[in-house]
């Protein structure tokens, strides 16, 4: 994978450092803005990243480049993944993937007219933690309530309440909450349980945008909790509780390094996943692996994952009045 950084965000200088532990992968370019020129150039000296662009469409040009990680504000995700595609390269987009259900259905789309991959670069999806979970949910026996809650005092939040509105509390850059802490939520419990049948979203509201709030989701006789909160410091707690027993673990659901069973019978096991030096490895691998062996079986699983999860977030944010973009 010849990879094409297109950000210079707080992930993407979070990742960057651990990028070059991945077989595979050679990120060859970052792009940005001409006002960020500084900081793209000093990324990629301390990355050792060859191509700096500040023009899109040339990046997308240069034949050495086969694949586009999408790490802009929320929404710009579409029009950088939609012209990333026409240009005939795959697309790794950061979280929330869009905005729009239709639009991830044309991305979709284009994707599989070109027999490109896309993907959402949503790290939950690909721990190993996760997939024990998946696997050992059946000893609960039948579920009845999950409470899953990410709470963390955004760096921003002093700025905004000062007035100064980074994109991550703009509705007009999809910021909030529920689209940024929440999505993480969003995509544990659906990726759990399955697209919920009713959907409902109180938001804590603060000049304009949900700093807060709570997502009710319904299957039935289980009730699912999402908690997400940029304006309070938590804690960060998982429970899924069963007739034979209880799921836990403790911190945000994108870094889940243990979980906890605790059955009816008295019986107990806590497992181990610590062994990863940064959450996002497993993902990119993933994505990596897609990309070689041109899965696009693969690719359509993860983008109906991803459908499903947009699908409730937008009809969260519909429950609250909310539009974002």
């Amino acid at each position: 994978m010849q990879l094409a950084v297109v950000g210079a965000g707080k992930i993407v200088a979070e990742f960057l450092p651990h990028a070059s532990g991945i077989p595979g992968l050679t990120v060859a370019a970052i792009v940005g803005r001409e006002a960020s020129r500084e900081k793209l150039d000093d990324l990629a000296a301390a990355h050792g990243i060859p191509l700096v662009f500040t023009d899109l469409e040339e990046c997308l040009a240069d034949g050495r480049i086969d694949t586009v990680w999408v790490a802009v504000p929320n929404v710009l995700h579409a029009d950088v993944a939609r012209r990333a595609l026409l240009a005939g390269k795959h697309v790794i987009c950061e979280k929330p993937f869009v905005l729009r259900t239709d639009d991830l259905a044309e991305l979709h789309s284009l994707a599989a007219e070109r027999g490109l991959i896309l993907v959402e670069a949503i790290n939950n999806q690909y721990l190993a933690s996760v997939e024990w979970m998946r696997e050992n949910l059946p000893r609960l026996g039948e579920l009845r309530l999950v409470q899953c809650e990410y709470s963390q005092y955004s760096s921003r939040y002093d700025a905004f309440r000062a007035g100064t509105v980074a994109p991550a509390f703009d509705p007009a850059a999809g910021g909030g909450a529920l689209m940024d802490l929440g999505i993480y939520t969003l995509h544990l419990v659906v990726g759990l349980l399955g697209a919920p049948d009713t959907v409902a979203y109180t938001p804590r509201w603060e000049r304009g945008v949900d700093t807060s709030g709570v997502a009710v989701l319904g299957y039935g006789d289980l009730t699912a909790v999402c908690v997400c909160a940029k304006d309070s410091p938590g804690p960060s707690r998982t429970k899924i509780q069963g007739v034979d027993g209880v799921m836990v673990f403790e911190g945000p659901p994108n870094e889940i390094p243990a979980v906890e069973v605790q059955l009816r019978d008295g019986s107990s096991e806590r497992l181990t996943f610590d062994d990863e030096p940064h959450r996002m490895l497993a993902e990119f691998r993933a994505f990596v692996r897609m990309i070689e062996e041109n899965d696009v079986a693969e690719r359509d699983r993860r983008l109906d994952h991803s459908a499903a999860v947009l699908d409730t977030a937008v009809r969260a944010l519909e429950s609250a009045g909310i539009r974002l973009g």
